[in-house]
C-alpha cells in the first residue's frame, strides 16, 4: 500500500473532519472511493467535492452501529467497485459526563459507534481485504486511548478498546501471513466539530467546553489525513497525530499510573464549578 492509485478505499464518517480530508487526499492520489456517513447532507457535500477532483466515488448513507447495515455495506462496495483494498473505520462521536451522571443510554450510544463501528467495519471488510491480496485496515483510536481523563470514561473505554482490538488484529495478520496491513491511529486535538456535536452538558457549559477545545486543538484535518496516509505507506503499527498526541503518549510511559492523581487535581476546579458529582 505504498501507492494509492486505483486502490479502492472505504471510509466511514466521511461527511466531515478527518474522514472528509482523507477522501480529498486519496482522490488526489488516484484512489477510488466508497464513502459513508450517517449525515447524508455532509456526505453528499464530500462526494460532490471528490467528484469535482476527478476521482471515482460513491456515497453510502450508513450507521456504523447497525451491524447488519455494515455487513450489507461491505457487500455493496465490493459489488460496485469489484474489490476493496483500504478500510478506514473513522466514524466517531463524543460524550462529556462523569460516571455518576452519565446515562446508560448515552454510554451505549457512544460505545456502539466508537467501538462497535470499528468492530463491525473490520469484521465486514476483512475477508474482502484478504481476498484483494493487498489490503489495509486503519482504525481510529485517540490520544485518549493512552490515558484516562475525567468526564471521558465512555470515550476512554471505547478508544482503549479500539487500541487493543487493532493491535490484536495486526498480530493475527502477521502471525497467519495474510496480506493485510493494520494501523491504529491516535489523534490529539483535531480541528473538527466532534466536541460541538458531543452529548453531555448544555447551554453555557457546553459552549465553554467547545470554546476550550477549539483553542487547544492543534492539528487540521488535512494534516491528520496526510499523517495517516504516510503511516499507511510505512505500514506503521501506531500513527500519532499532532504534538499533543506525542506528549500524551509519553505521560504514562514516564509516570505509569501515577499520572492519574495530577489529572484529578487539574480537573477538580472545573468539576466543582459545574456542580458535577
Amino acid at each position: 500500500m505504498r501507492d494509492f492509485t486505483d486502490k479502492v478505499a472505504a471510509i466511514t464518517g466521511a461527511g466531515s473532519g478527518i474522514g472528509r480530508a482523507l477522501a480529498f487526499e486519496l482522490a488526489v492520489c488516484g484512489g477510488r472511493l466508497a464513502l459513508s456517513d450517517v449525515d447524508e447532507e455532509g456526505l453528499a457535500g464530500t462526494v460532490a467535492e471528490v467528484r469535482a477532483r476527478g476521482a471515482e466515488v460513491r456515497g453510502y448513507p450508513l450507521d456504523v452501529a447497525d451491524r447488519a447495515a455494515v455487513l450489507a455495506h461491505a457487500e455493496d462496495v465490493v459489488r460496485d467497485f469489484g474489490r476493496v483494498n483500504l478500510v478506514v473505520n473513522n466514524a466517531g462521536v463524543a460524550l462529556g459526563a462523569t460516571v455518576a451522571e452519565m446515562s446508560f443510554e448515552d454510554f451505549d450510544w457512544l460505545l456502539g459507534i466508537n467501538l462497535g463501528g470499528v468492530v463491525n467495519g473490520t469484521k465486514a471488510f476483512l475477508p474482502h481485504l484478504i481476498a484483494s491480496g493487498d489490503g489495509y485496515v486503519v482504525n481510529i483510536s485517540s490520544a485518549f486511548g493512552f490515558v484516562g481523563v475525567p468526564t471521558q470514561s465512555a470515550y476512554n473505554a471505547a478508544k482503549f478498546a479500539v487500541r487493543g482490538f487493532t493491535e490484536s488484529l495486526r498480530e493475527e495478520m502477521l502471525a497467519i501471513g495474510h496480506p493485510v496491513g493494520v494501523s491504529c491511529v491516535h489523534p490529539g486535538g483535531i480541528k473538527t466539530d466532534i466536541v460541538r456535536h458531543a452529548r453531555g452538558g448544555s447551554g453555557d457549559d457546553h459552549e465553554a467546553v467547545v470554546s476550550g477545545f477549539e483553542k487547544i486543538a492543534l492539528t487540521t484535518p488535512k494534516k491528520a489525513a496526510e499523517t495517516i496516509l504516510r503511516g499507511v505507506r510505512r505500514r506503521s503499527a501506531r500513527i500519532l497525530i499532532g504534538p499533543d498526541a506525542h506528549v500524551i503518549d509519553a505521560i504514562p510511559r514516564v509516570l505509569g499510573s501515577a499520572y492519574q492523581r495530577p489529572l484529578a487535581v487539574l480537573a477538580r476546579p472545573g468539576l466543582k464549578r459545574l456542580g458535577r458529582n
